[in-house]
């Protein structure tokens, strides 16, 4: 079999690509990923050199160039995105063009290859957003309501995937994952970046009075996820993905990471707010847990000491991007980091 993977460069495209090629090693995998700020090929060193891995450098817009790279390919795994919401506000052309446009262009040339499986990764922010006191959860019934550049476009892009459906009868699938944390991850992200701030002997910044909700899934997790919806998923279904089952809010993150990493209160800091910051969300993955036998295979406090572990031992990975992006950062800490 040949999958096509779309952002695989990116933190949780890299980590699937090697998951993937660890426990399919009969699988072909071309990833495609246009290496924009995100993409690191860092992140897939272990795969250079595999006969089964091969990269091409492009943009999911190109449509000549996605055409002529999914021939002969039977999965599609589309994880390319634009996906910070702090720069979806600053730049949103960027996202309408990657985000729909290129969506739109991948599932033209799926069509026209007779892709067996069309899997499109989506977030849980195109739900749009809970108030503190809401015990309600997002699932697939839940209406759309994006409230950001980036959620909105994200939402147009799983309209498209499921229209696609409808109407060509393009075999499709969507996972709607929460904040996703783990190797590989950006470090201007909230988990990221409070970790190693923290070894630096800098701060953790906490956003607002820190009170906000997310459900976190860490990127081990989320693959084996995707991998379970692809071997056994229904054509035309959305499957939220969560790892959390308790509301954790980032205050509380923090704390768990200082703890984990034997520092104070004293190490972390708050800064200012975002306006229209979107207080809670919160995911019911019961679906996916009841028809495919999903779930996550750590708790929460558990995979988080795994990921401090992570970040100490491969500091030569992060020290770098973070030397690039320290300007980006500074104006960023105003923002949430891991969305």
């Amino acid at each position: 079999m040949k999958l096509l993977v779309t952002g695989g460069a990116g933190f949780i495209g890299s980590n699937f690509i090697l998951y993937w090629l660890k426990n399919h090693p009969e699988n072909q995998i071309i990833n495609l990923d246009k290496l924009t700020y995100a993409g690191n090929l860092e992140n897939l060193k272990s795969a250079q050199g595999n006969s089964n891995y091969k990269f091409v450098k492009g943009d999911i817009t190109d449509a000549s160039l996605v055409n002529e790279t999914m021939q002969g390919v039977d999965m599609v795994v589309h994880f390319a995105a634009e996906s910070h919401v702090d720069r979806s506000i600053s730049r949103p052309s960027d996202f309408v063009m990657t985000n729909v446009v290129g969506t739109g262009v991948l599932l033209n040339a799926a069509l026209k290859n007779n892709v067996k499986r069309f899997h499109h990764i989506s977030t849980d922010e195109v739900f749009g957003a809970l108030e503190l006191n809401d015990s309600s959860k997002f699932n697939e019934r839940t209406n759309y309501n994006p409230r950001s550049p980036y959620s909105a476009t994200k939402a147009s892009s799983d309209h498209l995937v499921k229209a696609y459906f409808t109407t060509y009868g393009l075999p499709i699938t969507i996972t709607n994952a929460s904040n996703n944390f783990g190797p590989y991850q950006f470090p201007e992200k909230f988990i990221p970046l409070a970790i190693t701030n923290i070894i630096e002997g800098k701060k953790a910044p906490v956003y607002g009075d820190g009170l906000y909700v997310r459900d976190w899934i860490h990127v081990d997790d989320h693959v084996k996820a995707i991998e379970t919806v692809l071997q056994a998923g229904k054509a035309g279904e959305t499957y939220c993905v969560g790892g959390l089952t308790q509301d954790i809010n980032n205050l509380e993150v923090i704390k768990k990471l200082l703890k984990i990493m034997g520092k104070g209160e004293g190490s972390m800091e708050f800064v200012k707010d975002r306006p229209g910051h979107d207080r809670k969300y919160a995911i019911d993955w019961s679906k996916i847990k009841n028809e495919l036998y999903w779930e996550p295979q750590h708790s929460f406090d558990e995979w988080l000491e795994k990921t401090v572990q992570w970040y100490k031992d491969n500091e030569s990975w992060w020290k770098p991007l973070k030397e690039r992006i320290e300007t980006d950062l500074e104006k960023l800490w105003g923002s949430e980091q891991d969305e």
